[in-house]
């Protein structure tokens, strides 16, 4: 057997025993957990599993004790107890390491009514959380944002031995849970279908804070972006003579009235968010703003753009080096990291906003395309696995055709559009800006369609899918008696 199959069994080897244990002592626990007391586990940053935040907050709002369990990373503004996990080891010894560590962490914690897991990364967290659910008698729920098998088959291919031991691993462990939740109706059929886990789909929605921002919010924010990065500042010859007129490229406020105005022939903004990881490829992006420039300097009747790609990651300095090599006139393009608060407030100040996605397994949807309907933005968007999927949004919405998902979020031509290679984006950003910003065409189509879908926010959402869920009987002890 390869011999780093044997360093991935080792730990549960050892845990095979405490699963017997767990399975007889957790049978006798009838009562083990009681009260509203809730544990939201993330074996990653917190900080990027926003979704694990809105759990948080939600189950805090309905009087649950929270506890938050993950890597220490920045959180929205959450008022839940953080637990850190480990340092980051070598593997295998990180899985074995962790292993422990989390249980004991899980173990320390007072009994527990519900343990609520984000998977993926569910190595080796969901057995971990299994167990610990059976010791204590409390209930297990996996939410399933994706299949971590199929993010290892990015780096390793399917047929490795690494993936295809995952992939039993998560199968298994994963038919432990008491409750399931999933993102996509897609992801939920697929559950269903190949491993005979039921799941409920509770969609991504926006909260209250991803909104389109109003004139005063949007030109407060620009002024404060105008002092760090140069495309934000006004050029010399901006659209009024006075002096004492506040002045950013895109706004201007009178100090007399405080009244906010846009500039004259100012440029438009497009917002793309990223990790800066390989499941985005950035370089569709940047050849079709190239394109675009080349659309702006033969004579098309198109606006500067400046393009905002936000985010951190391993990939980021190799992208930075290849924008700064580009020489363009038209477009302007910056990678500011910025706070928490001022993302959604800068993603509903874009006139267009664009996302790059590669699904591992065709199954998820990208968060930052909800947030940008939260905002009436437009989109154009996503990459997917085997299969191109883009997607760009603002006032508009643009996406891409053929993963088994993406309807379900994205309609085609009515909220948004798609699209399959830079050569397309370029062509769809080169219609929606033209004679920008008149207020008629695709653009203010989409957005209309937007504001008159009446789209739910989170906790609407999460009250009617989840909590009658978490107040149902069931749980893992249940569970484990049916099978």
């Amino acid at each position: 057997m390869d011999p780093r199959c044997c360093a991935l069994l080792l730990p549960f080897a050892t845990l095979f025993l405490l699963l017997l244990l767990a399975r007889t002592w957790g049978s006798r626990r009838t009562g083990g957990a009681s009260g509203k007391r809730a544990c939201v586990l993330v074996l990653g940053d917190v900080g990027r599993s926003p979704r694990m935040q809105y759990h948080a907050a939600s189950l805090a709002r309905h009087g649950y004790s929270v506890s938050f369990v993950g890597y220490l990373g920045k959180l929205s503004g959450l008022c839940v107890c953080v637990t850190a996990a480990p340092p980051v080891l070598r593997y295998p010894t990180k899985v074995v390491f962790q292993s422990l560590q989390l249980l004991w962490v899980l173990l320390r914690m007072e009994p527990l009514s519900h343990l609520l897991l984000q998977n993926p990364p569910g190595l080796p967290s969901i057995a971990i959380s299994w167990l610990a659910c059976a010791l204590r008698g409390s209930r297990f729920v996996i939410d399933w944002h994706n299949y971590g098998y199929s993010i290892l088959a990015l780096s390793h291919g399917e047929r490795h031995p690494i993936v295809r031991l995952a992939k039993r691993y998560e199968k298994f462990f994963g038919r432990l849970s008491g409750e399931n939740l999933c993102v996509t109706n897609a992801m939920k059929d697929d559950l269903s279908r190949n491993w005979g886990i039921e799941a409920t789909t509770l969609y991504d929605r926006p909260p209250a804070l991803f909104r389109e921002a109003t004139p005063e919010q949007r030109h407060s924010l620009l002024v404060k972006m105008s002092k760090v990065h140069s495309p934000f500042r006004t050029s010399c010859d901006g659209s009024s003579d006075r002096d004492d007129v506040e002045r950013t490229a895109f706004t201007e406020r009178d100090p007399s009235t405080g009244l906010v105005t846009p500039v004259a022939g100012r440029p438009a903004l497009l917002l793309s968010s990223t990790s800066w990881t390989e499941d985005e490829d950035f370089s569709v992006l940047l050849k079709a703003l190239k394109a675009y420039e080349g659309f702006v300097k033969g004579g098309a009747t198109l606006p500067s753009l400046v393009c905002v790609i936000t985010g951190k990651g391993p990939q980021k300095e190799h992208y930075r080096r290849i924008i700064d090599s580009m020489n363009f006139t038209h477009v302007h393009i910056c990678t500011p990291w910025l706070e928490a608060e001022d993302y959604p407030m800068l993603l509903g100040s874009a006139d267009l906003g664009v996302c790059l996605h590669k699904s591992s397994s065709g199954l998820d949807l990208p968060m930052k395309v909800v947030d940008m309907f939260g905002c009436f933005g437009g989109r154009l968007r996503y990459h997917n696995a085997g299969c191109r999927r883009h997607s760009c949004e603002t006032r508009l919405t643009t996406s891409s055709p053929s993963s088994p998902s993406l309807d379900e979020l994205v309609k085609h031509d009515e909220n948004g559009l798609v699209f399959q290679d830079a050569e397309e984006l370029a062509q769809q950003l080169r219609e929606l800006l033209w004679k920008f910003p008149q207020t008629q065409g695709r653009l203010a189509r989409f957005r209309k369609t937007l504001r008159e879908s009446g789209q739910q926010r989170w906790d609407e959402s999460w009250d009617q899918t989840v909590l009658p869920l978490l107040a149902g009987g069931g749980g893992t002890q249940q569970h484990l008696k049916e099978e």
